[in-house]
């Protein structure tokens, strides 16, 4: 096991093919920030992240360019660490699957599972998926998984991992580590995906179909399947080598002082490539999977798709920066929406975000702070300490401060925004109250000092804690308060501790520096980001389906409700705790239900005949919170969940969201 103060996070690495955008820029950057904040706490940290430069894709792509793979990859590599460096982004390692010490470590892997049989050679005939570069099944495109046109028969010898012996072992490892795969409803779909019969992985292409990969130490007429190649990059990047030939990175004795990584973080659509494939790989190894596997949801855009580069609608992150500043792309992402859950992008969200959290908030406390003790109090640290009108301050500062850490050490990002933006707001507040203005007016120089040394102190605390998110401004915001970046680090040691003198870290007598506005008030969009908003307004919304040869009737005017009628329900996301049989019915369930209140809601559904009990725990549902109480046949519902369905249910409404949050 790893030392406890060492501290392993990786992202996926990415296809090459492409520049990087919005979801590539989430990924990674949630990554940066939660490695910047174990360095601040001490910790010996490795944050790896790179590029997948094999498989078929990058090879088609390189014939089209008129280029060697090797030529076309080294290439556009350049276009990923200049974003990654814009973004501020600080990796250990930079990781291509091209470099020598993977090729060498894949290929050693590859060996030792054919030695000891858990590899195999095999006629396949099926359905392959050029794009996904998986062999399909037929059931896949039965269930509309895939369309057959993206589909192409082949019929070939490869070599197949024994993924399916470890059917049972992954399903055992998934019940007695519950917080393996995060959040919990990724968890759940994986559990789900275990259900059916997991068959072998075939792990080979031919050289004659397709050359661009690792060749088979065993087979030199065959190459690695990019996946099986890829994946290996989390314990290349160590040092791991199955015969124990690999190199620790720099600062670390050994491999195991890294291994398991702390967290994988990965979008969702590929979570089944780590979950399954990558762990029974480490099965098969002897080597004991990551800590945790973190799926993450996806942006999307104004019509709820996904934002991806084939539909034309990803965000150009570079222009955002170039137009913002790095600091406030980076605030936004982190603090749009919860990580684990998809989100809209639009760009007068950004600005409005920006506006309100940064220029008004953030920005307004530091210079109102700033600039009335540069006035009035000689421009230097006023030497005063918290007294008792500051004490439900202190209080705040406190929570603050160790809330930040458990929500950031949870990849909870918003939620440690939030919470410390509940002691910027309430600085802001204590300005207002407090009238600095009058007291300086009324020559109340000691009052006067303490009151703005709160507001410093507030603003010194959010500066500290926001050097992971904001790391430009934030080390600018310590300066303007004659403090360094390793007078916060050594405050935070204490802080966290809860050792800390609340609100009186700053030195009396220090300079002080106004300067410029860290976040200046943008009136409207930047005239860059404004051409793109205008397109994005002019694309239409998601094209409704087709009418069918007969449309049915439109409804009559007494079925039609006003807006005001629906707005009288309120729906909450719920999750369902707990699950039983009616006593008294067998046609219904008794359930209890989290909708975010201080305690969990009983609700009886006629949904029996459609689920066991047992199947509904955990799952994240629609709940209608305000209908009236009711016994149903002895018990007592106090709400509705929704369904699909009519006589008979088909599914439960579903959705990917905290319990308590709006449905609407």
């Amino acid at each position: 096991m790893p030392h406890a103060s060492t501290f392993y996070i990786t992202t996926p690495i990415y296809y090459v093919n492409g520049r990087p955008h919005i979801g590539h820029a989430y990924t990674t950057l949630a990554a940066d920030v939660i490695a910047r904040w174990r360095r601040m706490k001490g910790h010996k940290v490795f944050f790896l992240t790179g590029t997948d430069e094999h498989g078929q894709k990058v090879y088609e792509r390189a014939k089209e360019r008129g280029m060697e793979p090797q030529a076309h990859c080294d290439d556009m590599v350049v276009h990923w660490k200049a974003t990654f460096a814009k973004l501020g982004v600080q990796y250990d390692r930079f990781f291509r699957t091209t470099d020598a010490d993977h090729v060498a470590n894949v290929r050693a892997v590859l060996q030792k599972l054919w030695n000891e049989d858990l590899i195999y050679r095999a006629e396949y005939t099926g359905w392959y998926h050029i794009g996904d570069e998986i062999f399909v099944t037929e059931k896949d495109v039965e269930d509309g998984k895939y369309d057959r046109a993206d589909l192409k028969q082949i019929a070939e010898a490869n070599y197949f991992f024994k993924m399916g012996s470890f059917h049972e072992q992954l399903s055992a490892y998934l019940e007695a580590h519950p917080d393996f795969i995060r959040p919990e409803n990724r968890m759940n779909e994986v559990k789900g995906f275990l259900k059916g019969e997991l068959g072998d992985l075939c792990i080979s292409r031919p050289k004659s179909r397709m050359p661009w990969g690792i060749e088979l130490p065993f087979d030199p007429d065959y190459v690695t399947y990019v996946w099986f190649d890829a994946l290996l990059n989390y314990l290349t990047a160590t040092g791991y080598h199955p015969d124990g030939l690999g190199t620790p990175p720099a600062g670390f004795d050994s491999w195991r002082e890294l291994w398991p990584a702390n967290f994988h973080l990965l979008g969702k659509d590929i979570l089944t490539t780590h979950s399954v494939y990558w762990t029974t790989m480490l099965f098969g190894m002897g080597v004991e999977p990551a800590q945790a596997l973190y799926a993450h949801g996806w942006w999307t855009s104004k019509d709820g798709s996904k934002m991806s580069k084939s539909k034309g609608n990803t965000i150009d992150v570079d222009l955002l920066v170039d137009a913002f500043g790095v600091d406030a792309a980076r605030y936004f992402f982190l603090r749009e929406i919860r990580f684990g859950a998809d989100g809209g992008f639009s760009y007068d969200g950004f600005l409005t975000r920006y506006n309100a959290d940064l220029a008004n908030d953030l920005g307004n406390l530091a210079h109102r702070g700033l600039s009335m003790c540069s006035n009035w109090l000689g421009a230097v640290v006023p030497d005063s300490a918290p007294g008792p009108d500051e004490a439900e301050l202190v209080t705040l500062a406190r929570e603050a401060v160790l809330g930040f850490d458990r929500e950031l050490e949870a990849l909870q990002y918003n939620k440690a925004l939030e919470g410390l933006w509940t002691l910027i707001s309430a600085g802001n507040k204590y300005i207002d109250t407090h009238a600095p203005w009058a007291l300086n007016k009324a020559g109340d120089t000691e009052r006067l000092g303490q009151v703005l040394r709160i507001v410093l102190e507030i603003s010194f605390i959010a500066a500290a804690l926001l050097l992971c998110v904001l790391p430009d401004r934030a080390e600018q915001l310590l300066n303007k308060l004659g403090m360094s970046v390793d007078d916060a680090r050594a405050w935070l040691a204490k802080a966290l501790n809860d050792d800390s003198d609340w609100l009186n870290a700053l030195r009396a007598g220090a300079p002080v520096e106004v300067g410029e506005p860290l976040f200046p008030r943008f009136r409207e969009l930047p005239p860059t980001i404004a051409a793109l908003f205008e397109q994005e307004q002019a694309k239409p919304a998601k094209p409704a389906k087709a009418p069918k040869a007969e449309a049915p009737p439109a409804p009559v005017a007494d079925e039609l409700i006003a807006f005001e009628d629906f707005a009288k329900v309120k729906l909450r996301a719920g999750k369902i705790l707990a699950a039983s049989p009616h006593p008294n019915a067998d046609k219904l369930l008794v359930l209890s239900v989290d909708i975010g209140e201080e305690r969990p809601r009983q609700i009886v559904a006629g949904i029996a005949a459609k689920y066991a009990p047992e199947t509904l725990v955990g799952k994240q549902v629609v709940v209608v919170i305000n209908l009236k109480p009711a016994k149903l046949r002895g018990a007592m519902s106090e709400g509705m969940l929704l369904a699909a369905g009519g006589k008979e249910i088909v599914d439960l409404v579903t959705v990917d969201a905290t319990p308590g949050e709006v449905v609407r």
